[in-house]
């Protein structure tokens, strides 16, 4: 069976993750011929870990133009998603990023416009999309049976972390290493699932907390209140500082309600539209007969696996991906509108001015608490001193 041949770059935590899985036969259809990592702990446990087959490189570069690979999964620090992932298109390499595409949207931008040019396969680690259960809530949402949605809610305060995790990498939590908190580092997926689902916002108002709870200089406690195109509304609750946290997710329709809590999901299914009831009905204090549902699921949620065996189908195939690359910028979108809304205390439209985020993230990462290669990751878009592991 011909395999795709990967290169993983960055070979921490995540990348890992990933080449033990693929070691494991977890996907059959990719085979690991190369990593790289500046960090010579990180190659040192691949020489011990992965098959001796495998090269290990000191630099993102050198594993690019090895060619001893047809795609490249990028598991680094957030700020060089986007710079790898161009070198890779420019390459004609098929590429696979995690998540977040990139730490704001002029960068990524950028990024789509390059994929757009290049004829290769550009997904990302949206492994969530794979979740029976959001997939279920996708379907019944946007089958149109129960109207039009009223209301959002989405609470996700099960994000714990404690200091030790933030003291675990000099990039973690800081402007210039990681470009934000808990919205560019828990809160992707449940970004991404929530404009799945729900479509994007057109206004964003948000209150935000930097180091509430933790000794940190970016965002660890967030509130977000929402409006749609067709007048509904939403809220975004999120943080890293609670225990026992909390992970409700509720679409109110105009003939129904959707929860998703506790790996569960539960329908109310009202038995006529609340306009048309609440047009109709003569009886005070009365409310449409409502019926509750516990929904069911095919049950699959084939995460992390899922997403790179669909990835070597789309590249061997021409199979579809779980979630095509280009489509990343969606929730960096509304990241970066809360992260703009709180900034300068106000309600922000989007799409937004690019340039303004940009000039506002410029002057945080200027005064961040790890300034060590600021200029290099800002000015050299190749990214050449190495990659970092995430």
């Amino acid at each position: 069976m011909k395999k795709v041949r990967l290169g993983i770059i960055g070979i921490g935590g995540m990348g890992s993750g990933h080449a033990m899985n693929i070691k494991e036969g977890k996907c059959p259809e990719i085979e690991v011929t190369a990593v790289a990592d500046i960090n010579p702990d990180r190659l040192k446990w691949a020489e011990e870990n992965l098959d001796s087959s495998v090269v290990k490189f000191s630099s993102a570069e050198e594993l690019l133009d090895s060619g001893l690979i047809d795609a490249v999964l990028i598991a680094t620090p957030h700020y060089f998603h986007t710079v790898y992932a161009i070198e890779a298109f420019k390459r004609n390499l098929h590429v696979m990023s995690e998540k977040p595409a990139g730490v704001y949207t002029k960068q990524v931008k950028e990024m789509n416009e390059e994929a757009m040019k290049a004829n290769v396969k550009f997904g990302l680690m949206f492994n969530q999309r794979t979740d029976c259960i959001y997939r279920k809530m996708k379907e019944l949402v946007q089958s149109g049976k129960y109207g039009k949605i009223k209301r959002t809610n989405w609470i996700i305060t099960d994000w714990y972390r404690p200091q030790a995790y933030y003291n675990s990498g000099e990039w973690r939590a800081t402007w210039s290493g990681e470009g934000g908190g808990v919205l560019l580092n828990q809160c992707p997926h449940n970004l991404d699932l929530w404009q799945w689902i729900c479509g994007m916002p057109k206004k964003v108002l948000t209150k935000m907390h930097f180091g509430k709870w933790h000794d940190i200089e970016v965002e660890d406690d967030v509130t977000t209140y929402v409006e749609y195109d067709n007048g509904a509304t939403g809220t975004f609750v999120t943080t890293t500082g609670d225990v026992p946290g909390t992970n409700r997710f509720e679409i109110t329709m105009e003939k129904a309600k959707l929860v998703a809590e506790n790996g569960k999901l539960t329908l109310w299914e009202l038995s006529v539209s609340e306009p048309e009831f609440s047009k109709t009905n003569k009886i005070p204090f009365c409310a449409p007969e409502i019926t509750k549902i516990d929904v069911e699921t095919d049950g699959k949620s084939e995460q992390h696996c899922g997403v790179l065996n669909a990835f070597a189908g789309a590249i061997l195939r021409d199979e579809p991906l779980v979630a095509q690359g280009v489509e990343g910028i969606n929730g960096l979108t509304i990241s970066n509108a809360m992260h703009l809304s709180a900034w300068l205390d106000k309600e922000v439209e989007i799409p937004f001015d690019d340039e303004l985020f940009y000039e506002e993230l410029m002057k945080r990462v200027k005064t961040s608490k790890r300034k060590e290669n600021v200029n290099t990751i800002f000015s050299d878009t190749k990214g050449t001193y190495g990659t970092q592991t995430k």
